[in-house]
């Protein structure tokens, strides 16, 4: 069994506070900055990408379903957002985005859309219902200031 202070040899642990967070005025690792081992194998690796692909693409061609979903992860990489298409009144104002919430109620109701879907489309309508208040908000503290 090693101990910390044994694995941590060579480095400065002095300058951590006694819970493992850093202390005051040493930030730590620059963000960005890459792990000693990742920058060793980027080193082994260089000039070595068409080669290694190449082997990849042979070896699912022969049936190596590893390989294979390598590639086709490549050629056709799993979608991680679809657009969703139903029927959303036009939103001008704030009630416009009330009716647009029923809509996209109706719409998960009737099965044209997930409610994760429906989740994601409120949340802009949303966002823009809050938009439209601050305009509105702004609009207001314009006109009352010119009262003055």
């Amino acid at each position: 069994m090693t101990r910390n202070s044994d694995r941590n040899s060579g480095s400065n642990t002095d300058d951590r506070n006694p819970d493992g967070t850093f202390a005051l005025g040493n930030p730590g690792k620059p963000k960005g900055a890459r792990h000693r081992a990742t920058q060793a194998i980027e080193a082994m690796l260089e000039g070595q990408q068409e080669a290694l692909t190449q082997k990849a693409i042979d070896r699912a061609l022969e049936g190596d379903v590893t390989a294979l979903r390598l590639c086709l992860d490549r050629i056709a990489p799993a979608r991680k957002d679809a657009s969703v298409s139903f029927d959303l009144p036009d939103i001008e104002t704030m009630d416009d985005a009330a009716n647009a919430a029923r809509a996209i109620l109706r719409a998960v109701a009737d099965g044209e859309v997930t409610p994760l879907e429906a989740a994601s489309v409120m949340a802009v309508v949303e966002q823009f219902r809050r938009t439209l208040e601050t305009t509105e908000i702004e609009r207001r503290i314009t006109a009352l200031e010119a009262e003055k």
